[in-house]
């Protein structure tokens, strides 16, 4: 249970990040905030005036997490990455669709120029950002085409040299007009590179230039020039202000940092994905006391990205790790794509990572109780169901259930849980081909089969292919099978496995008159289980879980076969007209109601459609049934 009130104790004093969850667990609101035990107690404490939207959104809270900064700026452009990615419900960000602007350099032109970009493009340009002022982007780039005399116009220099007069901007002298080759290529390079290295960082140089103008125009009585330079300086020092929570070069990466204690540690992973933050994970490992940090991460490593269906093209670590070239091989192979494994020591990567450290370091002395309550509900109740069992080393599960309406539509189910937790990536669905009624022993037969042949065959092709590893969701075998059911499901279970000379345990999750989870079945005997205890509520997840999907699939394969069976048995209409009938009618019912001249005066039913559908619907009637 997540309680309010302790975790409102744990927040620090520090910038950072916070996300509000509701009780489905969506995200529903991301702030930011310079301190972020002030900022969320605000939300909770009785006597602050909030808005009637924020009232709302505060009875709506079930949890909260954070993450923490270096600065206020930082939290700013990652709460702006986190409501891109999320939608969250009451962020007022959404309504307009803010985005930060950037600074981009067209390198790749000859004459480059230097402009204002809200997107980052993969075009060859230099992209320098994102940036929380928009005005001082504006003047930074009006500085710096002033003090590099570089062009602003949109001109194809090379084809137009010399055909029309420079402009107004050449007279006031600020452009050297490349457009009648007063500079050659190679000296205006020169200015765009000094650009570049502003732009990157080196920016003493002209922040001591313009103090040095600044002071020179107040000696001589200028204090509209004076203003004029301090205005661009104060620009010039909001935008030297560096942002490593946004990397510029556009890349996938993970970041990877791990704190640990003497018997505990909890690994930080950061998604960056298209340059942007996107969001964290952290992983509590337990009895580390004997390893390594950077054990302990390459074990994580090979263990995390052996499960994970996205590899990035570049991990940065905290720590070197023993077999680095020998896993970036292996990372290579499973992405089909160079991967790199990097520990940065200098500069803003080392920044991430130390980031990552350190919200890695807050989980482990803050939430060291909550992770254990949650190891406690999943990997504490998966070993507890292998001690009713007799069974140890449970790590995957997997569930089936039937769907059906007296036999229609029979569908199975294919849930997948691993240490306690859903794998949504691992669940599947099976149409039911060889049953035609209502016969769940039957169907259950069919999905098992074809469950356990697919990764058979999946399993040998790889042994082929010199392949050890097994990643696919057929490929993996459950170390348990749970039935959705007692005796008979299990019994089919067990016939499936002898038949494929397969040696897999199978328990079937029973369940008692008012369709409530009472016991397992297992070797012929059921055994009774605390209903109070996390085992018991883990098997009423899988067992509803299994259930909920084969019925989503079913329902789904319901919905489409009516509008088939409706309208596409009617002769002349097609997919365009369907969507027509649709959109105006709303529904089939109202649909069989329509007159011919209601029907033809859809644009795009003809009269001889329009009385085919009205003769379809009411057939029944003409034969007089």
């Amino acid at each position: 249970m997540f309680h309010v009130e302790e975790e409102l104790k744990k927040l620090p004093h520090k910038p950072g990040v916070y996300i509000m969850h509701d009780k489905n667990d969506a995200i529903i609101y991301v702030g930011k905030a310079i301190d972020l035990y002030n900022r969320v107690h605000s939300y909770f404490r009785a006597g602050t005036k909030k808005t009637p939207k924020i009232q709302k959104m505060v009875s709506l809270i079930a949890r909260f997490e954070y993450i923490i900064t270096d600065s206020e700026l930082e939290a700013l452009v990652l709460e702006n990455n986190l409501i891109k990615e999320n939608n969250p419900k009451y962020n007022t960000m959404l309504k307009d669709d803010k985005t930060y602007p950037y600074i981009k350099v067209t390198v790749q032109e000859d004459y480059p120029r230097i402009l204002f970009s809200r997107t980052m493009k993969k075009d060859k340009s230099k992209y320098f950002g994102p940036y929380t002022s928009a005005g001082a982007v504006k003047d930074t780039i009006e500085l710096l085409n002033k003090l590099y005399l570089l062009r602003t116009c949109n001109r194809n220099i090379e084809k137009e040299m010399g055909k029309e007069r420079p402009c107004l901007n050449y007279h006031i002298k600020q452009c050297k007009a490349p457009c009648q080759g007063y500079i050659s290529k190679e000296a205006y390079r020169e200015q765009v590179q000094k650009a570049l290295e502003f732009l990157n960082g080196n920016y003493q140089g002209i922040l001591r230039e313009l103090k040095e103008k600044m002071n020179e125009a107040s000696e001589n009585l200028d204090f509209e020039e004076a203003i004029r330079y301090r205005e661009l300086l104060n620009s010039v020092q909001s935008v030297a202000q560096k942002q490593k929570i946004t990397d510029s070069d556009g890349e996938d990466k993970d970041v990877i940092a791990l704190a640990k204690d003497d018997n505990d540690a909890v690994v930080q992973v950061f998604f960056v994905r298209g340059g942007r933050l996107i969001g964290r994970e952290h992983f509590y490992m337990t009895h580390v006391s004997e390893d390594d940090e950077d054990e302990l991460l390459q074990s994580f490593i090979k263990q995390f990205y052996s499960g994970t269906p996205f590899i990035p093209r570049e991990i940065m670590l905290q720590h070197e790790i023993q077999d680095k070239e020998l896993i970036e091989t292996w990372l290579t192979g499973k992405r089909e794509g160079r991967v790199y494994i990097k520990t940065p020591k200098i500069g803003k990567k080392e920044k991430l990572v130390e980031l990552a450290a350190r919200n890695a370091t807050l989980v482990l002395s803050q939430d060291k109780e909550k992770l254990k309550r949650e190891e406690g509900r999943t990997i504490g109740a998966v070993k507890e169901i292998g001690e009713w069992l007799g069974l140890s080393g449970i790590v995957r599960m997997e569930a089936f259930d039937i769907s059906n309406i007296s036999g229609f539509q029979n569908v199975g189910s294919m849930v997948v849980y691993e240490k306690g937790k859903p794998k949504r990536s691992d669940y599947r669905k099976f149409r039911i081909k060889s049953v035609s009624g209502p016969d769940d022993y039957a169907c259950m037969h069919e999905v098992l089969t074809r469950r356990f042949l697919h990764g058979m065959k999946e399993q040998k092709e790889l042994q082929e292919a010199g392949v050890e590893d097994t990643f696919g969701s057929f490929t993996k075998f459950p170390d348990l099978i749970m039935m959705d059911g007692g005796k008979g499901q299990v019994n089919i279970a067990l016939q499936v496995l002898d038949e494929l000379k397969l040696n897999i345990p199978v328990c079937g999750m029973v369940k008692d008159d008012n369709h409530r989870t009472r016991g397992l079945y297992y070797n012929n005997e059921e055994i009774p289980i605390d209903t109070h205890s996390e085992g018991f509520k883990l098997i009423t997840r899988i067992q509803d879980e299994a259930h909920r999907f084969a019925i989503e699939f079913h329902r789904s394969l319901r919905s489409k076969n009516q509008i088939h069976s409706v309208l596409d048995e009617i002769p002349g209409v097609g997919d365009t007209r369907k969507k027509a009938l649709m959109r105006h009618f709303r529904s089939i019912d109202l649909l069989k109601e329509a007159e011919v001249s209601e029907l033809a005066a859809i644009p795009e039913i003809p009269r001889h459609v329009a009385e085919g559908i009205y003769s379809y619907f009411h057939k029944e009637n003409d034969n007089g049934l």
